[in-house]
């Protein structure tokens, strides 16, 4: 019968085409998995295959990677209002909880900029910079994101992270680059200046510009352009003067460290304490301390939705770079056990006095690159950090603040995307939509509102697109089986059958939408008697859907017209042979469009030719 199928009184599909053997697994060779523990500790899985070789390319990686750090924590805790020593103690504990608990063997975990403007936000709007309460605020948003990771990974709900869509978070991240750039301007010119918002932020420049400190500017000026041309034309620099690419390639990520060592000896030297230039001071010297979140619950009921969203913002962002480095060595991460070592880090951070903490792109893309192959190299890059933070931290007395922000500046505004608005406008005008919004709410509201509208304006995007699926009308291609649309291939069709082809599933947010196109598609064709409805791409039909098809089959009955199925996928055709539906369906199912269509075409003449309206490809 040419793989028809047919209902009968139990209401499931019968396939009458030939039984296949159903193949032997029994030989096929089974994937080895960790077992438990080591779900959970990945430690004791890699752990077992370490040796010397890989002990030497993580200790290489780690030097480097710890040059680059130093500088970089203490410019992110100054963006995040804090202490410069802070920035230190967030990247030696929570750097070595990752390497017990994460999966990614190159990931490296510590402050970055977007998590650090929105710790300076949230704690913000609790107290004011440089206060005891504003301190245990950044610790606690710590805590809080860490356990709220942490929970989100046993309970492995790691697919909330897709609550985020790409122009979403491309549109959050450029717009929190611009927003952090511009907060750090001030300490370039010297000036005293505030704001939650880019308005504010132009605003209070603006106002200060009379009060510039020329000597803060000769710092900050030249410091900015040493590290862009750093990033860019040092390297090739050293490798024209004989060095090995690797050997450039170390001594250009040591280039803020050459900024740092300058701009210190230049204050010493000039005396730029005395000429008002804003200085780090006195950083404590030791190890991280031992400290303990809030327990204040005005003050956690104040904080958890800002600790949500780092803890969302910063899982995205750690996940994406993980899964892009692992895919180039052919290695896999686990993201529900990346929630629980994000969630570690962050509570190792908390309890070292530190604040939140996640996966940095430029941090980790440099381990990549150096020959990390364990997260081991993250735990020798946390001894690095605790040697700096007992013997360096009197040497960093005089760094000029303006060095900090230079550093800031230059990384976050190779976060700016400029080629991505272009894209989506050429691409999809609902997803350039989402980024706009998110950029300009962001720019206007700062980053929790930008981060909530990026993920109210995506919901109800794909709300939208869900509730008006595409659907075509479909005809045969002529000395084929195969169906497409009428509109935009030359194809046969018949007047007294319409083939439908419904490219989504039936749910609650389409069901209503594809009644009014059926019935209507049908009026417009007065010689239609046979409709068929086909269900390639309908992976699901809801109870709402089925009420729908229930409606059509009833009104098509009512006008004397058939309804019929074709190629409705197995899983969903269990789902229907257990209610009345097949039962009460005036047409048949078919396992194939074709053998609808042809059987259905049968009496009503010879089928006609219809040209396309358009000729663009497949649909």
């Amino acid at each position: 019968m040419d793989g028809q199928t047919a209902h009968g009184e139990s209401g499931l599909i019968v396939n009458d085409s030939p039984a296949e053997a159903a193949p032997d697994t029994s030989r096929l060779p089974r994937s080895r998995k960790p077992g438990l523990l080591a779900q959970y500790l990945p430690i004791l899985e890699w752990g077992r295959t370490y040796n010397g070789s890989v002990l030497t390319n993580d200790m290489v990686a780690a030097v480097i990677v710890t040059i680059m750090l130093i500088p970089q924590s203490l410019a992110y805790a100054l963006l995040a209002g804090l202490p410069p020593v802070v920035g230190l103690y967030a990247s030696i504990l929570p750097l070595v909880a990752y390497a017990v608990f994460g999966t990614s063997r190159t990931l490296a975990v510590g402050p970055v900029a977007v998590v650090s403007l929105m710790t300076a936000s949230a704690a913000g709007a609790v107290a004011a910079q440089g206060t005891a309460l504003y301190l245990e605020a950044a610790i606690t948003l710590a805590a809080l994101s860490g356990v709220m990771l942490a929970v989100m990974g046993f309970l492995r709900l790691g697919f909330l992270a897709n609550l985020l869509s790409h122009p979403v978070i491309s549109g959050f991240i450029t717009a929190s680059g611009i927003l952090i750039a511009t907060s750090q301007l001030k300490h370039i010119l010297g000036v005293t200046a505030g704001g939650d918002n880019w308005p504010e932020m132009l605003g209070g420049l603006a106002s200060a510009i009379d009060t510039i400190n020329p000597w803060t500017l000769a710092i900050g000026i030249p410091a900015t352009l040493f590290l862009f041309w750093v990033r860019k034309g040092l390297k090739p620099a050293l490798v024209k003067l004989g060095l090995t690419p690797r050997a450039a390639d170390i001594a250009a990520k040591a280039g803020p460290v050459v900024a740092v060592v300058v701009t210190i000896l230049a204050a010493i030297g000039l005396d730029l304490d005395a000429r008002g230039v804003d200085l780090v001071g006195a950083i404590p010297q030791g190890l991280p301390p031992f400290a303990l979140p809030s327990t204040d619950l005005g003050l956690i009921g104040q904080l958890w939705v800002p600790a949500l969203l780092i803890s969302i913002i910063g899982f995205v962002e750690s996940v994406s770079v993980a899964q892009t480095l692992a895919a180039k060595r052919r290695q896999r991460i686990a993201p529900n056990q990346e929630l629980i070592g994000l969630g570690a880090s962050n509570i190792a951070s908390a309890f070292s006095g530190g604040y939140p903490v996640t996966g940095g792109f430029a941090r980790s893309v440099v381990n990549f690159d150096a020959g990390a192959e364990t997260p081991a190299a993250g735990a020798y890059t946390a001894i690095g950090i605790a040697l700096a933070g007992l013997f360096l931290t009197p040497l960093l007395y005089s760094l000029p603040i303006a060095t900090l922000a230079a550093t800031i500046i230059v990384a976050v505004l190779s976060l700016v995307d400029l080629k991505t608005p272009g894209q989506l406008w050429n691409y999809s005008k609902a997803d350039f939509a989402a980024h706009m919004a998110t950029i300009l709410i962001t720019l206007l509201s700062g980053v929790e509102m930008g981060v909530i509208a990026g993920v109210g304006v995506g919901l109800l995007l794909y709300l939208w697109r869900a509730s008006r699926p595409h659907a075509a009308i479909v005809g045969r291609v002529p000395e084929t089986e195969h169906f497409r649309n009428v509109d935009r291939h030359r194809v046969f069709t018949v007047p007294h059958v319409l083939s439908i082809r419904i490219d989504e599933s039936l749910t609650y947010l389409n069901a209503r939408w594809l009644e009014e196109y059926v019935l209507e598609e049908v009026a417009d064709r007065p010689d239609v008697r046979h409709v068929i409805l086909m269900c390639s791409a309908v992976n699901e039909i809801d109870a709402s859907g089925l009420e729908s098809l229930e409606a059509i089959n009833h009104r098509l009955a009512h006008s004397g017209i058939g309804l019929h199925l074709s190629e409705v996928k197995g899983p969903v055709m269990d789902r229907l042979g257990r209610t009345h539906f097949p039962d009460e369906l005036n047409g048949r199912v078919f396992l194939s469009q074709n053998r609808a269509f042809r059987e259905l075409a049968r009496n009503g003449g010879p089928p006609e030719a219809r040209t396309p309206d358009i000729e663009r490809g497949l649909i």
